[in-house]
């Protein structure tokens, strides 16, 4: 896997293949379950039906034995055949929400409008079946946490400062809600803004959403939107803002490693402004979640952080 500033982390054309033989004691068993994996998808884009990953383990827990040797499967086999999981005909399940300005048809002929303000939308379970997508939206923000965006939600976010899209994967974001954020991406070219906890955590989020994944490597041309924008938390805001040190959590051990490894990663370098506030982070040993703003005032993000950075550019 090599990193392209363009596409974030894809894989080299000609990459080392991994084998998995028949004859050999250790991967007979794997090589077993692929076939099994494989003939299930035959069937299903034989008969046209389709089936979440978690469907595929329930068929037989004896013989997978987890639902991350299933998943481990179905990307190896998405990976060498070169197609994407749904081409496969299976579904990746869904945990993300969308709210704001934004209207679209389902591949069924549903109707979505997400702009009635008071609840947001679950990201579609087909985001390549969507189509006329109408949006009048300025920009789009991507929220790290499902607390934080019911709150800017709550608050009428969407609507009071300009029209915009919110879009959360609720942490670590799935397949969808990657796609829909490439798809909004590339059909309306809108400045995309991410809100992240000041944490090792919240940059990796971020980073798999700007660069994509490792593991999603082979398929980095539909997920990965390197126009990405750091908005918030920066660790150099809680200084500027006064945040009190003791609503700030110290470093555990494994943040410590956490940011080491992402301080060595290669696309870091290319971004200097980042450099510096993984800096600032690892010199303090102290992370903070968005939360700590309602420490200056209960709509403290809404009222005033949020408008006064998108107002005045502050954003890497």
């Amino acid at each position: 896997i090599r990193f392209k500033d363009s596409v974030g982390l894809q894989m080299i054309p000609c990459c080392t293949t991994k084998q998995i033989r028949i004859d050999c004691p250790r991967s007979a068993p794997k090589f077993a379950l692929m076939l099994k994996i494989l003939s299930m998808i035959y069937k299903m884009v034989q008969s046209n039906t389709y089936a979440t990953k978690r469907d595929i383990y329930y068929s037989d827990t004896l013989l997978f034995g987890s639902q991350s040797v299933v998943d481990n499967i179905i990307n190896d086999i998405s990976c060498m055949l070169k197609i994407p999981r749904r081409s496969l005909h299976i579904l990746s399940t869904t945990k993300g929400f969308v709210a704001g300005n934004l209207s679209y048809t389902e591949e069924d002929g549903t109707k979505v409008n997400c702009t009635c303000s008071a609840t947001a939308v679950t990201v579609p379970s087909n985001v390549q079946g969507i189509k006329n997508l109408i949006s009048h939206a300025k920009f789009m923000l991507i929220v790290e946490k499902d607390a934080t965006f019911q709150r800017l939600l709550d608050d009428d976010f969407c609507n009071k400062l300009s029209p915009c899209i919110m879009i959360t994967g609720r942490g670590v974001p799935d397949l969808n809600t990657r796609l829909l954020v490439r798809k909004l991406w590339d059909t309306f070219q809108i400045p995309i803004f991410t809100l992240m906890d000041a944490d090792p955590h919240g940059v990796e989020i971020m980073c798999i959403y700007k660069y994509g994944s490792v593991s999603m490597s082979f398929e980095a041309h539909h997920l990965t939107v390197p126009s990405i924008k750091w908005l918030g938390l920066l660790p150099s805001d809680l200084e500027r803002l006064n945040i009190r040190k003791d609503v700030l959590i110290p470093f555990t051990k494994q943040d410590q490693k956490k940011l080491a490894s992402i301080q060595k990663r290669p696309y870091i370098a290319c971004q200097p402004m980042w450099k510096k506030e993984l800096e600032i982070m690892a010199a303090s040993k102290l992370k903070a979640e968005i939360q700590v703003l309602t420490s200056l005032s209960s709509d403290y993000l809404s009222r005033v952080y949020l408008p006064n950075k998108l107002q005045f550019g502050g954003w890497l």
